[in-house]
């Protein structure tokens, strides 16, 4: 099953080969960030804002379309458009910032990541450039217009598209060797007339020698690109960086190349300003859009220049524009013939077939051609969602005046993590909406990904716990909106699950990775253990945890009612991370019997939790009468009350469930001993929790680990596979439609806190703009669910069926019952008998137009009842999910074993590939 990209991926990862030295790491939005924000009350939207981008030098990043970069964002690449109406160059993408939707921040463009490999040897993206004037204005002012009770106004909605006046710009790049990059870019016309447009490919350094950088972070002197003689046939550039070293892009035909600095026009940005040099940011927009030829340098020289193709394509023809970016001196005597003749197209048309190849094998046979293609689009998604993160606390905080070790200190965001310097690729949630890590979205991030690229995976869970990440304390930092925010501790699972991924495909442990991913795990979970568990009771907090506005009330601030919230999603996820973490000290524990002490103790942490959680009465989370799990609200006068929400919150103790194999126990022989000695002490600790040890194995001799009794399963299930309350026909929904006609009210002094089923977007702006948990499908909790109810098959087999949906009268087993939820999700990106993808709800231009019907988007929620994506449009970060479900019950057969006994590399037999 090894491909040419496979031997890629093994230089890159044995001989350092820098395959991936080269990729899609540029952001799409580095405006409106907090890294750009200098305001005084850190307003980053109105701070740094798209109308400034295009003058505006950045400090921290830069962005672009179709964007290219090396991995230190040193040099960048990226397309540039004008349709000879537009009042700028769209030379970035553009939406609503978090005031200005309705339904919070959104960008209001259509673009797709067509393809990708894992190196980026080939990768394919499309953008949809309107032929009439982009609506810029229209979009902000009737968005401003809706409440949160109406829909967004789209793009589509403006008729900027009508009639099919619009381009299909696609962007090719492929490799011919790690720093030899071929560019292939093809403008077709859909519309029924001829239209002139303007292709800038575009080239440039991020600006790390200006006076204002922090000297550890300045180039040691500026870089350079300049026009260099070339051959007949071409128009070259000559790029030199002290750092990064010498590159020419070499462009096809004998083009105009616009030079300018990739410096703040000041005079336009800060009027009463003077800038620094005749030449700035917006010198080629000025240039292109207003004529203004004084606005880029005639000497061809400086730090930001594009190539100026002028074109009219006839309707339904192409035009093709080929670049060449290659790592060399700063001369060139390569004509059209050696750089673009039959051997520039025949190997992108090899680095495509290499990709086919590739995808192949890493796709079940089973998969059918729609599903596998809904699969590739998603992992292209996820690849070209990579994105340089460059962060430097200490710096950052002293440009604010708000670093604690310097004078002059005030406290501000963040200021607390002033040990921060994080500048590496990582896996970006969505490059526009999103661009900037979120740990326990990486957490999810890493499963799909390790489909294609389990080194790059294990790479993004190494990160969060660096030193430069982790905080001292052992917290991990949530975004940068606020890295002092509470993710759900998911860490520890995406190890395990990483760990054995490569078992399977290699048949080998990392240990030097499992060690230390273990060991700064335990920071983190001390960390919790200190700071979320209030009273030291084993119950825990944590905050809105990622649900956002799903409860009663905002549970990262202080409760009108005073008291506190013990949360039952955050003592569920600590009764995983216990789970998780026994499971990698037994991994350990294989090769170091001192581990065996570490297996106790999360063993003990996971009892004590689950005897918490589960105590009897009005002070534990379960209730007897719902069946069900709530949050419990504790009151100052020292009574308690359940917040009585049927949400994703009283699903996921289910999530806490772990299957041990007969090898396992074996393997720590002393903790075990020692573990049923302890609970022969403290029966009680067994009394509310799923029996297992002697007399209580399961199928092949396996013992569990679950919050959940046999009983409190079956009714917790009743209700999850209920089509009425949280089984949509596209998944498990995150609020339960009952509360659709019978809606949670909370009275606290006369004030009424409630809780609806929303199946789309929320009503309620408890979270600012993307307040959105109120009903939609979350795809992060499905597959923690999914993995559940496999852990609870290996256990019973088919000696536990339950109905499914309920009411039904059909009758599955928990591995069925996966299969089913799996297969909804699924159900989401895939065409339906009527040939229409859910996912794009009413839009007749996405279901039924052959040039939109198979460009799938990934979005960050969906509709509860009918499956359309909402939220953040390319949020293929977590979205991805959908991938693996498909690659793994692809894999599987009815019984939930390897089909076949193989496939992509796993072996028969592999130790847990199963699991």
């Amino acid at each position: 099953m090894k491909t040419i990209e496979h031997i890629r991926l093994e230089e890159a990862r044995e001989q350092k080969v820098s395959w991936k030295k080269w990729g899609p790491y540029l952001s799409e939005r580095q405006w409106g960030t907090v890294r750009e924000d200098y305001s005084e009350g850190g307003d980053a939207w109105n701070f740094f804002t798209h109308d400034h981008a295009r003058s505006r030098a950045y400090r921290w990043g830069e962005d672009g379309i179709a964007g290219l970069s090396d991995d230190m964002q040193r040099l960048c690449f990226s397309l540039a458009l004008w349709n000879g109406k537009d009042p700028i160059l769209k030379e970035r993408l553009f939406g609503l910032t978090n005031s200005q939707g309705n339904h919070g921040e959104d960008v209001k463009e259509y673009y797709f990541y067509l393809d990708s490999t894992p190196t980026h040897s080939y990768m394919k993206y499309l953008y949809k450039y309107p032929q009439a004037a982009y609506p810029y204005a229209d979009l902000v002012e009737t968005n401003g217009r809706r409440t949160r009770n109406d829909m967004e106004y789209e793009l589509l909605d403006t008729g900027v598209f009508n009639d099919d006046r619009y381009f299909d710009v696609f962007v090719e790049y492929g490799k011919d060797g790690p720093e030899d990059i071929l560019v292939k870019i093809t403008a077709a016309n859909r519309g029924p007339e001829a239209a002139e447009l303007h292709l800038l490919p575009t080239l440039w350094f991020r600006n790390d020698w200006a006076a204002w950088i922090a000297e550890s972070n300045r180039s040691p002197e500026k870089p350079s690109l300049k026009q260099i003689k070339s051959a007949a046939g071409t128009s070259v550039v000559a790029a030199t960086h002290p750092l990064l070293g010498e590159f020419l892009l070499s462009c096809e035909g004998e083009v105009p190349l616009l030079f300018t600095e990739n410096e703040t026009n000041h005079a336009r940005i800060f009027p009463g300003q003077k800038n620094e040099s005749p030449y700035v940011k917006d010198g080629i927009n000025d240039c292109v859009v207003q004529g203004n030829q004084a606005a880029v340098n005639a000497e061809k020289q400086g730090t930001k220049v594009a190539a100026h193709y002028r074109m009219v394509v006839e309707p339904g023809q192409s035009a093709t524009v080929r670049l060449r970016l290659t790592a060399g001196q700063g001369t060139s005597t390569q004509g059209a013939a050696e750089s673009f003749g039959p051997a520039f197209d025949a190997t992108l048309a090899e680095r495509l077939q290499e990709a086919d190849a590739f995808y192949r094998a890493v796709t079940p046979p089973s998969v059918s051609p729609d599903a596998a293609n809904v699969m590739r689009q998603a992992i292209a998604g996820m690849l070209w969602s990579k994105q340089f993160y460059f962060f430097d606390g200490d710096n950052w905080l002293e440009e604010h005046h708000s670093n604690p070790l310097h004078t002059g200190y005030r406290s501000s965001r963040n200021s607390e993590w002033f040990h921060m310097l994080n500048q590496d690729v990582i896996s970006m949630p969505d490059k526009w909406e999103y661009p900037w890590y979120a740990a326990w979205d990486l957490a999810f991030h890493t499963l799909p990904l390790s489909i294609v690229d389990p080194d790059f995976a294990k790479e993004q869970m190494k990160l969060m716990l660096k030193g430069v990440y982790l905080h001292p304390s052992g917290q991990m930092p949530a975004y940068e909106w606020n890295f002092s925010d509470v993710n759900p501790p998911v860490h520890a699972f995406a190890t395990l699950f990483l760990q054995r991924t490569e078992q399977a495909l290699r048949g080998e442990t990392d240990l030097d990775f499992l060690r230390a991913a273990f060991n700064k795990l335990t920071l983190n979970f001390t960390w919790w253990v200190n700071r979320k568990d209030r009273f030291g009771k084993n119950v825990f907090e944590g905050g809105f945890l990622g649900l956002d506005n799903i409860g009663v009330f905002d549970r990262s601030a202080p409760l009108p009612t005073g008291g506190h919230l013990e949360q039952a999603d955050g003592t569920a996820w600590m009764a995983l991370f216990s789970q998780n973490m026994l499971e990698l000290a037994i991994e350990l524990a294989a090769h170091d019997p001192t581990y065996e002490d570490m297996v106790l103790k999360f063993a003990e942490h996971f009892y004590y939790i689950a005897a918490a959680m589960n105590k009897p009465g009005q002070d534990g989370m379960w209730d007897e009468e719902d069946g069900f799990y709530y949050d419990l609200l504790q009151l100052p006068d020292g009574s308690a009350t359940r917040l009585k929400v049927r949400s994703m919150v009283g699903l996921l103790p289910l999530c806490a469930t772990t299957v041990t194999e007969a090898w396992q126990r074996e393997r720590i022989p002393r903790a075990m001993a020692a573990l049923l000695k302890r609970l022969e002490r403290m029966p009680g600790l067994r009394q509310t929790l799923h029996p297992t040890g002697p007399g209580h194995f399961g199928v092949a001799d396996r013992g569990i680990m679950a919050l959940v009794t046999p009983d409190r399963l079956r009714r917790i299930l009743t209700k999850m596979l209920d089509e009425n309350e949280f089984l949509s026909p596209y998944g498990i929904r995150s609020l339960s439609k009952f509360h659709e006609q019978h809606p949670f009210v909370f009275h606290v002094q006369g004030q009424e806190y409630r809780v609806d089923y929303l199946p789309a977007e929320s009503n309620t702006g408890m979270f600012g703009g993307n307040s959105n948990w109120r009903g939609p499908i979350w795809m992060p909790v499905n597959a923690m669910i999914i993995r559940a109810l496999l852990n609870f098959h290996l256990y019973y087999g088919d000696t536990f069926k339950i109905e499914c949906p309920t009411g039904s009268g059909r009758m599955m087993n928990l591995f069925e019952v996966a299969k089913e939820i799996a297969d909804r999700l699924g159900a989401i990106f895939l065409r339906d008998k009527s040939g229409r993808r859910p996912v794009y709800g009413g839009s007749e231009k996405f279901q039924t137009d052959p040039h939109w019907r198979d460009h799938v988007l990934f979005y960050e929620y969906f509709h509860g009842d009918n499956g359309a994506g909402l939220g953040a449009s390319h949020q293929t970060g977590w979205t991805g999910l959908v991938a693996k479900t498909l690659q793994l019950f692809g894999m599987l057969d009815a019984k939930g074993a390897l089909a076949g006994g193989k496939m992509s590399g796993f072996r028969k037999g592999a130790p847990r590939a199963g699991r």
